[in-house]
């Protein structure tokens, strides 16, 4: 498997990757993921496509949330 660091992949890359990683296979009709929380997922990781924050540290961000109760 390839690397998913920012360091390894180009913006195109790291685009691909988010698009492959939040494709559910069923569409967005009648889903309601998106609503629990996260928001758009495309924005959640628009940082990592930009090259700015690793998906790990965007996950850990986001979990830390739920965390501190």
């Amino acid at each position: 498997m390839k690397s998913i660091l920012i360091k390894d992949t180009t913006k195109e890359e790291r685009e691909a990757i988010i698009r492959q990683s939040l494709d559910c296979g069923g569409g967005c009709e009648n889903c309601t993921g998106c609503w629990l929380g996260g928001g758009n997922p495309f924005e959640m990781y628009q940082r990592y496509i930009d090259g700015e924050m690793e998906i790990r540290e965007i996950n850990a961000e986001y979990n830390a949330r739920y965390l501190r109760g």
